[in-house]
């Protein structure tokens, strides 16, 4: 059975060429040409992915992605945006919907495989992880609103087998790794939008917490403590004036069974296993420094 794509565009010569260069890649095509065809379509063709440009005649097509991430049924599907916005807000909109790429027009047939490629590598991932979902928070860069979140993610861990300890201690991490991309990542530019994403795996609880900062190198920050030296960097921060501090990503490796940034360093994903009969598992090496 061949797997389909949905297309979503409502200009047929763009909605045709799409199809054609789905064809291409071995996936059968289903045509849309407005936003409430959408659901339906999901569930009859149960798609690998949707094609979906954002001016619709109907909807917004931000508005649609919205829906399909906000549920569970369908959040798991990779949507990448098709469309001829390409300015640097609708690319965010585009990311605070959920979206798992965005595809502004023109653009060559290499490009969008790769855009594909990428997001059916994203849902692969999860396929292989056995992840039931995702939910997403995106926040305003502010330590009030972080806590709100926090608060709402205790809600949830609450119905998973974590101990309170393990509630506890991924909640602390939180805190250290949302408090440092705040502070350093957005240098408290509210404006900006803070992502954390919880993920429902069967084994574990995910969280991943990314900023909209240019990032750094997580090996390189010597005004902040490390495992070989973890007081080393306080006469550093008062010779650079620096407020006290430098524990958050000592403390958060620490409360959590596997650590790492992903290679820009504005990403940081953090994961809890649930403890096992036997007792708690053992921490995993950390995949990055």
């Amino acid at each position: 059975m061949p797997r389909t794509v949905l297309i979503v565009d409502d200009e047929r010569d763009t909605n045709d060429v799409l199809a054609s260069f789905v064809r291409s890649r071995g996936f059968e095509p289903i045509q849309l040409y407005t936003g409430a065809q959408v659901k339906q379509a999901v569930a009859e063709h149960d798609p690998v992915l949707i094609l979906l440009d954002v001016m619709l005649p109907d909807f917004d097509g931000f508005a649609v992605c919205d829906a399909l991430k906000r549920d569970r049924q369908t959040n798991l599907i990779p949507v990448l945006m098709v469309t001829a916005l390409g300015e640097d807000d609708h690319r965010v909109a585009g990311v605070r919907v959920g979206a798992n790429g965005y595809l502004a027009k023109p653009f060559t047939p290499e490009q969008l495989f790769q855009a594909m490629d990428e997001a059916l590598a994203w849902s692969e991932e999860h396929r292989r992880r056995g992840t039931a979902g995702e939910i997403h928070f995106d926040i305003r860069s502010e330590l009030t609103y972080l806590q709100q979140a926090n608060d709402l993610l205790a809600d949830l861990f609450a119905h998973t087998p974590l101990t309170d300890r393990q509630i506890k201690d991924l909640k602390q991490a939180v805190m250290e790794m949302g408090g440092n991309a705040i502070e350093w990542g957005h240098r408290k530019n509210a404006d900006l939008v803070l992502r954390i994403t919880y993920r429902i795996d069967p084994r574990a609880v995910t969280l991943i917490i990314k900023d909209e900062g240019p990032g750094f190198n997580p090996g390189r920050i010597p005004h902040a403590a490390s495992d070989e030296d973890p007081i080393g960097h306080i006469d550093l921060r008062n010779e650079l004036g620096i407020r006290e501090g430098g524990f958050g990503i000592m403390l958060a490796r620490g409360l959590v069974d596997s650590f790492r940034y992903n290679d820009v360093g504005n990403e940081v994903t953090l994961t809890k296993r649930f403890a096992s009969p036997d007792g708690p598992g053992k921490p995993q090496a950390d995949d990055a420094s």
